[in-house]
C-alpha cells in the first residue's frame, strides 16, 4: 500500500511551514531530474529505453521516483554508475507527497512548481 508507506512523510511535511514543504518538493526535483537521462533510461530493466522501440516517459519516471525513495545510498550509487539503478520498480506516490502534505496543512490547491522541471527529456544534457 503505497499510500500507507508514504503516509509518516506526509504527516510529517504537513506539521511543517509551508516553505519547508515547497523545499522538499524542489530537493525531490532535483533529485529526478539529476537522473533523467538516457544512461539511467537504459538500466531501469524489462522497461528500459532501447533505440526504436516504444518507452515509457511516465513510467521511467516513477523508477526515478523508486531509486530516489529508496534513499540517499541508492540515489548516490544509481547517479554514479547507472547500472545501479533500481530494477522492474517504480514509486509514482512519492512525486504527490508534496502536494497532499500542503493541502492537509492548508485546506487549499497545490500550486507549487518544483524546480528544477523533473520531466522525462527535460535534462538535455541526460539526453544529448
Amino acid at each position: 500500500d503505497d499510500d500507507a508507506v508514504i503516509e509518516p512523510l506526509v504527516a510529517a511535511l504537513a506539521a511543517m511551514h509551508e516553505s519547508d514543504i515547497f523545499r522538499f518538493d524542489d530537493i525531490l526535483a532535483e533529485k529526478l531530474h539529476a537522473l533523467d537521462g538516457e544512461k539511467y533510461a537504459r538500466n531501469i530493466g524489462m522497461d528500459a529505453y532501447k533505440d526504436g522501440e516504444y518507452f515509457s516517459v511516465d513510467l521511467f519516471l516513477y523508477a526515478r521516483a523508486c531509486t530516489v525513495a529508496n534513499g540517499r545510498k541508492d540515489f548516490e550509487t544509481a547517479l554514479a554508475n547507472p547500472k545501479k539503478m533500481i530494477k522492474n520498480k517504480d514509486f509514482e506516490v512519492l512525486l504527490y507527497v508534496a502536494q497532499k502534505a500542503y493541502e492537509r496543512k492548508t485546506g487549499k490547491e497545490y500550486k507549487h512548481i518544483p524546480e528544477p522541471n523533473y520531466e522525462t527529456y527535460s535534462n538535455e544534457s541526460g539526453w544529448a
